[in-house]
């Protein structure tokens, strides 16, 4: 297994632009943005005043990871666009501090655009797809895609943003479904796919209260995973936020589930660059299985 730490290539809509005393600065678009970042323990670089002329503030309102409170320096509108390395999407401040964007993400994109463009429409499955950015890059390159999310906010959202990325005419099927139960009858169904793309949380629900703990089932869904792979798979990716557990206890879990499959696990983590001082925040963690070496680059 290779470790190694990736981060994304630059976006003019995006930039991350100072962090430290458990929080980051962020640029989306026209606007830029202060909310809460676990890890970022140390100081921050620009003066305080960068910070206090932020257009939007987030602050908890109870617990570290529950819900809080955007306080708006200035008028913002309820979302607006941004271009998401190559497509475009929207913007929008919710009360878990997140913004529907994750640019780490797209220290993949190039990798699965290459997987993609090696096979006439693969067949590719996002499971916790959440607003669906890797889907749509995914359907851009060729691939005909199912997008699995229990929110249907969430769903709703990425189908907005496909409107929005002009890709209304690409193959992607929107699913509002628990992630569990959905790939236990694509099983029964005898369904299968060529790139499997995960991005579990650490705890969830599904639309009928179904509950979801990383720890406790992810080795069950990714072995079900392995087993809705095609004879001759592209790709496995997993990715991980806010949890305990280390890259290279998801890289020994795909590299166990994967056995099977003649191929190559690349683990690590995903990190973010300030602009300033080019220090890295790391954002999470991340394990892909690959049928050729190499699989991702940054």
């Amino acid at each position: 297994m290779e470790l190694r730490l990736l981060t994304p290539p630059r976006w003019t809509d995006y930039e991350l632009l100072d962090s430290g005393h458990g929080a980051k600065l962020e640029r989306f678009g026209p606007y830029v943005l202060a909310r809460p970042e676990t890890q970022a323990i140390w100081s921050p670089q620009l003066p305080p005043t960068a910070w206090q002329r932020a257009d939007a503030t987030f602050r908890r309102t109870r617990g570290d990871e529950g819900p809080g409170e955007w306080h708006s320096h200035r008028p913002l509108p309820e979302r607006w666009q941004l271009d998401a390395n190559g497509v475009r999407c929207w913007v929008r401040l919710t009360p878990f501090r997140h913004t529907g964007v994750f640019p780490e993400h797209s220290a993949h994109w190039e990798w699965l655009a290459q997987q993609v463009r090696r096979r006439n429409q693969p067949r590719a499955l996002v499971l916790f797809g959440y607003t669906g950015l890797s889907s749509l890059h995914l359907a851009r390159h060729g691939a005909y895609v199912t997008h699995v999310d229990a929110s249907k906010p969430a769903v709703r959202w990425a189908q907005e943003n496909q409107a929005l990325a002009e890709l209304t005419d690409r193959p992607i099927r929107w699913l509002i479904d628990d992630v569990g139960k959905f790939v236990a009858r694509e099983l029964r169904r005898g369904n299968r796919y060529d790139l499997i793309l995960l991005d579990p949380p650490v705890f969830g629900r599904g639309p009928n209260g179904e509950i979801w703990r990383l720890h406790e089932q992810l080795p069950t869904l990714l072995a079900q995973c392995a087993r809705l792979l095609s004879t001759q798979p592209l790709g496995v990716l997993v990715c991980a936020y806010a949890t305990t557990i280390s890259a290279l206890t998801i890289g020994n879990l795909l590299a166990e589930t994967m056995a099977p499959f003649a191929g190559y696990i690349t683990a690590g983590e995903l990190a973010i660059p300030e602009q300033t001082t080019r220090r890295l925040l790391p954002t999470a963690i991340y394990a892909v299985w690959s049928d050729r070496e190499l699989a991702v680059s940054g």
